[in-house]
């Protein structure tokens, strides 16, 4: 219990794009340690304007990572390999296992994936809601909660399709992490399905408030620090970037704002996100719209 209840440090200033596209500054990754058993890295917007966190936790075991970003490289491949080494050195463990786990299946959280393959003692969970079923031992998809011992760490993982089909929540046992993916993150929550969402979210907060929940950790930062306004899509610098963390009172928030939007297809702004409710024009044209707009802008500012 000791360990489970030493804090973790989020007192991070993320890497958040250049000013200057021909000279970037920051580097391709950034790698924070959150504890010494808990990784979080981000990807610059320098390589992607995604830029997605990737997750790593270390059990006496195996290690998990979540996701693997947005980049076709090896980046992120090798900051891992030193980081389990690293792990390894200190806390040796025969054929020490890597599992490569998803929040779920859209390009920019899988496409370092190839690079993992043929490393030793690693497996790398298939995209689809199969796939997800058959390995961490779903048997009642969606309304199932399942453990996953990576040795000595428990985690639990949540069904919460809606935003993709084969989403996943993952709570942190010994943190109080819970992982929300796309699905809640201080920025645009892109609706695939809003009936699926909308018990998603009630699920979610229900296994939420009966867990000791620390921080919300999502997969992107698309908000700035103004009340109820994003960055446009496709940005590549964000100066003035919230925390990538969110409170239990905000997970509620996101959850109440669905259902009261459940039934009107569009882009509806609150105070810490955005929810655009389906794929339609209705939601697309606008997001394409501002998109140009700023980036015509940025053209601009960048030739004074």
């Amino acid at each position: 219990m000791g360990d489970a209840a030493r804090p973790g440090d989020l007192d991070v200033r993320w890497i958040h794009g250049s000013t200057s596209r021909r000279r970037p500054t920051d580097p391709p990754l950034q790698v924070h340690r959150y504890r010494d058993d808990t990784i979080i890295a981000r990807q610059s917007k320098d390589v992607t304007f995604e830029a997605p966190f990737v997750f790593l936790l270390f059990g006496a075991e195996r290690a998990l990572l979540l996701d693997t970003g947005a980049v076709d490289d090896d980046t992120l491949r090798r900051a891992v390999d030193d980081l389990v080494a690293e792990w390894v050195a200190q806390h040796p463990h025969p054929q020490y296992e890597l599992v490569v786990a998803h929040t779920h299946g859209h390009g920019d959280h899988v496409a370092g994936d190839p690079s993992f393959a043929g490393r030793p003692h690693t497996v790398t969970v298939g995209r689809s809601v199969q796939d997800v079923r058959a390995f961490f031992g779903f048997t009642a998809w969606p309304d199932q909660v399942v453990e996953y011992d990576l040795g000595g760490r428990r985690v639990e993982l949540l069904a919460i399709p809606g935003h993709h089909p084969a989403s996943l929540a993952v709570h942190d046992e010994r943190t109080g992490l819970l992982f929300t993916g796309d699905s809640v993150y201080p920025g645009r929550l892109y609706v695939e399905d809003v009936h699926a969402f909308v018990e998603s979210l009630d699920r979610l907060v229900d296994f939420a408030q009966a867990r000791e929940v620390r921080h919300v950790l999502g997969c992107h930062i698309e908000m700035t620090r103004q009340p109820g306004r994003d960055y446009y899509l496709g940005c590549r610098h964000q100066a003035d970037e919230p925390p990538l963390q969110m409170t239990l009172a905000q997970l509620r928030s996101v959850r109440d704002a669905a259902a009261s939007v459940a039934a009107r297809p569009g882009i509806h702004r609150f105070d810490a996100f955005v929810i655009c409710n389906g794929t339609g024009p209705r939601t697309q044209l606008p997001l394409v719209a501002r998109a140009l707009a700023g980036r015509a802008r940025d053209a601009v500012r960048r030739a004074r």
